[in-house]
């Protein structure tokens, strides 16, 4: 999925940057991903660790993380994902709310796709309904649909808006590909969360955090996945039909430091690695100020390309990449 912020990229790096302050062998840690969006940091360290914590209070991103984390023992699937992709389009809240020839002329979906992603959120559901499928082959599906739709989608990444015209890409039929995931040994934890409240309950060795640096709504850019996910009856808004969602205090320069602080005071972990650019609403020496309250501070850099949401975002930035800054705390 092609993601706001994701660390994909900077995954050699941060592993790199931990292992150079932890150690090598973390095989007895708890590592927290508490801002997970699409799971990549804790995927890359799941076959590494005792145990994953998984955050985040998208509901995408929970289902996403339900598999990719949590999901850690062999099932079947390969006849579910064959029935789902046998199905025969419908009529159905994603079709007329946001697909061509719907009701409500957003253009997110081909006609055919939004029809098709009706007919198969329908048919997981039920099969839910009827217990014909497992809780964990239920995200594992649920999973393998969003990843699925989003690569069907006429946007230019993110669902903030959609396309005049139906794009190549988004012409293809969507077919459902699993959203394989990585089996081990150890059980591993979800949650949907307010970050500030999860982290007063939980505890470990490793806690990543990996915030939103800027103003942008992650509820706002990936409204219709949470749809897809969630699919429940809401009366869409406006002209890209958003939904209801939560504002983080996080993507505000009035609450960002405040909540931070909170944040990193309550944290029951001995180590602390926070992701934030160069372009975050706190500065380096915010963050800074604040870690040092509680522990020992270290700083690490590392120049990435940027990810491009749009070509009117490109127009507005004369640079192709940016600053990662990776702080690091060590509770004393």
């Amino acid at each position: 999925m092609n993601y706001i912020g994701s660390k994909h990229k900077l995954s050699d790096f941060i592993k790199h940057s931990v292992h150079s302050v932890v150690g090598q062998d973390l095989s007895d840690k708890v590592f927290c991903d508490l801002f997970a969006g699409t799971g990549i940091v804790g995927r890359n360290f799941k076959l590494e660790v005792k145990q994953i914590i998984s955050n985040d209070i998208e509901y995408y991103s929970f289902v996403l993380n339900k598999n990719y984390i949590e999901n850690h023992q062999a099932f079947e699937f390969k006849n579910l994902i064959e029935e789902l992709n046998s199905l025969n389009g419908v009529k159905g809240f994603v079709f007329e709310e946001y697909s061509e020839n719907g009701k409500a002329q957003r253009l997110y979906f081909s006609e055919k796709n939004g029809k098709k992603i009706d007919a198969v959120r329908q048919k997981i559901e039920s099969w839910k309904k009827e217990k014909q499928i497992t809780v964990n082959q239920y995200y594992f599906l649920l999973a393998s649909l969003l990843e699925s739709a989003d690569r069907v989608a006429n946007t230019a990444s993110v669902y903030g808006a959609f396309l005049k015209q139906i794009k190549k890409s988004a012409q293809k039929e969507m077919t459902v590909e699993p959203a394989e995931f990585v089996i081990n040994d150890h059980a591993h934890k979800v949650f949907n969360s307010d970050s500030n409240e999860l982290v007063k309950k939980i505890s470990g060795d490793i806690l990543y955090l990996d915030p939103p640096y800027n103003a942008r709504q992650y509820g706002a850019n990936y409204h219709l996945l949470n749809t897809i996910a969630k699919y429940d009856r809401f009366t869409p808004k406006g002209k890209t039909g958003l939904r209801s969602y939560e504002k983080s205090k996080f993507c505000s320069k009035n609450s960002v430091a405040n909540s931070f602080e909170e944040l990193i005071k309550n944290a029951n972990f001995k180590y602390t690695f926070l992701s934030y650019n160069n372009e975050g609403l706190m500065s380096e020496y915010e963050i800074k100020s604040i870690m040092s309250k509680y522990g020992v501070y270290d700083l690490v850099k590392k120049e990435y390309q940027r990810f491009k949401a749009d070509k009117e975002e490109n127009r507005n930035h004369k640079a192709n990449s940016t600053t990662e800054y990776l702080h690091i705390l060590e509770k004393k």
